[in-house]
């Protein structure tokens, strides 16, 4: 009866297990669309209950959800990896000279995703493969829980963690694992020694205690070449070469080398000397300080010496040791560095070499390492002869000046060279001619020649002039071209000389200025206004249009008498208007500096101080060149244009917004210039800046309402390029007088 109920209880026992196990598998699967699929163990019973045998696994390693921040391991965590110092015992059953091998590593922990990685340090001649032992992955813990992985709960100091049946033994780890450990509330355990290895620790004693059978000395020349690699001592020396024919005194110059100790020396052969240009004096190599009497036969100078220990006592045959002694060697001095300063005498192999001078970076050298500051140098050089002044024959008379000089400097004569970054800058660029005009008058007695008028233009891109006649009606004379452009040469100059002539240049060219054109004299009264601005603008470049300069010469003379000048002009002030007209200002100036100041300085001083009117631009012009333009494009869609104004005319009051009249115009393209649209957008506005855009179309409508061609235009002067020399009406009119006085005497209290 008792073996019948342990057979039933025993085999009711293995089905309960076999049904569990069963059990257990099929929550392995689950249906998803209707199709079995494996899900994996951590799926849990119905109502999320553990199953029977099922351990929870750890979803984080060192924190969890609730606690710590916010981002994710791979934010937190990157590139932060705990490294420990361990070891390992390895068995070696195949030698007798150990049976076991301890072997060093590092242990790196990943933070950001609890990955391990073991590394080995090389060592070298060890005749192990080392390097990477355990790849960089997450590694399951020993069993019974192979189901769980390392964490960073598992790693202390002095303990042992099992790697894949491995047992590593750590000793010590960083300052950065320390204090992160300390930091996760882990008590750190006192760091172990760390064993040697006794067969490696056997061998040292080994090698230590063997005597090699070949000494020598080591010469550790490598630190010497990595800290001075690249920097050389350069010094100027001078050898009296006595026993030459002529006594010659030899310029030389001599490098060297810090990093190996070794001196080259190079010549400098002076031009037509009759010498042959060698590369050098002497070869770079050590140089000895004392030249030997003769030449040394081969192997006398070497670094190992030997003994014969039998001679020639066993027949032929000789035994020979290296000798520590090194008796009979050949010690040779060579020059160093300490050796070489300013003034110091040298032997280059039997020649006598003074060094005279060096370079900075050898007086640095010298002053940081020996802490010398004298560098004085020794004179060597002598004294240069004076230069022979080049004189040149005069001029023949057979083309230009400069094109015969060019023929006295080289067997081969050139053109003479031009300015070429003058003429680039002051070439023409848009509205920026670069050309100053003058009106002139000849200076004569003939009462016909008195009124002809004369247009003056220079050149600035090659300071040349041209001289032009306008035509006049009724005169008799043929107006045109006066004078070729070329560049003229000032009066009263030798022409058969050495010395190149003076030529005109734009400083002598200012309004009241007596210029003389190859015998015709000039009186320049008048300039248009971009000669004007220009002078005014490079006031530097002359002093006519320099206001502080013309300031300055007129309080000088007026200074004396302020209160008789103030007096005069407000006496021609009576009205107390506080402007004067120009001509009285000018009478006034006049009369003041006694002709001190010339014209074009008293009309650079009416400029300044003058009241100007600002005139509207007038309306006929601009239509004119607008259609102008527009004709040349062949614009056309004047309909079309009109008819968008009225479209976008909600309130049909003949009126639009400026910005939207100018968005109009160029959505359909008009080709004219942004300003020039700007301008005549203006001129068509009413007072509240609304555009009266009927009128705007009707006047630019060059079909219907065609403005006769420069009929009515007036261009500025300014903007003109062939100017016809007329004087225009003067842009300064009245002077504000209360100005310029307190700008000469001060303001009254």
């Amino acid at each position: 009866f008792f073996f019948f109920f342990f057979s039933s209880f025993s085999f009711l026992l293995n089905i309960s297990q076999l049904g569990k196990e069963k059990f257990h598998k099929s929550q392995l699967w689950g249906y998803c669309n209707n199709v079995a699929m494996l899900v994996g163990e951590d799926k849990p019973g119905i109502g999320g209950e553990p199953l029977p045998g099922q351990k929870p696994k750890p979803k984080h390693s060192v924190f969890p959800r609730e606690i710590g921040r916010d981002a994710p391991a791979w934010v937190a965590f990157d590139k932060q990896v705990l490294s420990f110092d361990a070891f390992f015992e390895e068995e070696v059953p195949d030698k007798n000279q150990e049976l076991y091998r301890i072997r060093h590593c590092k242990i790196y922990f990943y933070l950001e995703d609890d990955t391990i990685q073991v590394v080995e340090p090389q060592v070298k001649n060890s005749g192990i493969t080392q390097g990477t032992i355990v790849r960089r992955h997450r590694i399951p813990l020993p069993s019974p829980n192979e189901d769980q992985f390392y964490t960073v709960d598992h790693f202390n100091i002095n303990i042992e963690v099992i790697l894949y049946a491995r047992r590593y033994r750590i000793v010590d780890c960083d300052e950065f694992t320390k204090n992160f450990l300390r930091k996760m509330g882990v008590r750190l355990n006192p760091p172990a020694c760390r064993p040697d290895d006794p067969y490696t620790k056997e061998r040292q004693k080994i090698v230590e205690s063997m005597k090699p059978l070949r000494p020598y000395e080591r010469l550790d020349t490598l630190r010497q070449f990595l800290e001075y690699d690249g920097h050389v001592l350069r010094f100027f020396c001078v050898w009296d070469d006595q026993e030459s024919i002529f006594h010659d005194t030899r310029e030389l110059v001599l490098h060297y080398y810090l990093s190996d100790d070794t001196i080259e020396i190079k010549e400098i052969v002076p031009v037509n000397s009759g010498r042959d240009a060698v590369p050098l004096f002497l070869r770079r190599d050590k140089l000895p300080k004392y030249a030997p009497p003769g030449l040394y036969q081969p192997g006398t100078i070497t670094s190992r010496t030997v003994l014969n220990v039998f001679g020639g006592l066993v027949g032929n045959k000789g035994r020979y040791i290296l000798d520590n002694r090194k008796t009979g060697a050949v010690h040779q001095e060579f020059y160093k560095d300490c050796d070489l300063t300013i003034g110091a005498v040298i032997n280059v192999w039997g020649r006598k070499i003074i060094l005279c001078d060096c370079d900075e970076f050898t007086k640095e050298y010298y002053r940081t390492k020996y802490g010398i500051t004298d560098f004085t140098p020794v004179p060597y050089k002598a004294p240069a002869p004076p230069e022979i002044e080049k004189k040149f024959p005069p001029y023949t008379g057979f083309g230009s000046e400069e094109d015969s000089l060019c023929s006295c400097l080289g067997l081969l004569p050139k053109p003479p060279q031009k300015d070429f970054k003058k003429f680039m800058e002051k070439d023409r660029n848009g509205l920026e001619s670069n050309i100053l005009r003058f009106l002139a008058k000849l200076i004569t007695d003939n009462p016909i020649d008195k009124e002809r008028k004369f247009i003056i233009s220079y050149f600035l891109s090659d300071d040349t002039i041209s001289v032009f006649e306008p035509m006049q009606r009724n005169t008799g004379i043929l107006g045109g071209k006066f004078l070729e452009r070329s560049r003229i040469k000032k009066p009263g100059q030798e022409l058969f000389k050495s010395e190149p002539s003076e030529y005109f240049k734009a400083q002598n060219l200012f309004v009241g200025a007596r210029v003389c054109f190859h015998g015709h004299n000039f009186l320049l009264v008048d300039a248009d206004e971009y000669a004007f601005n220009y002078m005014e603008k490079h006031a530097n470049e002359f002093s006519m249009a320099d206001i502080s300069v013309i300031l300055k010469k007129l309080k000088d003379v007026a200074e004396p008498c302020s209160r008789e000048v103030k007096q005069m002009f407000a006496a021609a002030d009576p009205d107390h208007t506080k402007v004067i007209e120009y001509d009285s200002f000018r009478n006034l100036i006049v009369n003041i500096t006694n002709g001190a100041l010339s014209e074009h300085e008293i009309m650079t001083l009416g400029r300044c101080y003058s009241m100007r009117d600002d005139s509207e631009m007038d309306v006929h012009f601009l239509l004119a060149v607008a259609q102008e333009q527009l004709k040349k494009k062949s614009f056309e869609n004047f309909g079309q244009l009109s008819a968008v104004f009225v479209y976008n005319d909600r309130e049909k009051c003949g009126v639009l917004p400026h910005e939207m009249c100018r968005t109009i115009c160029k959505s359909f393209r008009l080709p004219l210039a942004d300003d020039l649209l700007q301008a005549l957008l203006n001129m068509f506005e009413d007072g509240h800046e609304k555009v009266e855009y009927k009128k705007l179309v009707e006047g630019l409508n060059w079909r219907e309402n065609q403005i006769p061609a420069f009929q009515t235009i007036k261009v500025p002067l300014k903007y003109e390029d062939d100017w016809s020399g007329q004087l225009p009406s003067l842009p300064v009119k009245r002077i504000k007088y209360l100005t310029l006085l307190e700008d000469l005497f001060g303001k009254e209290e």
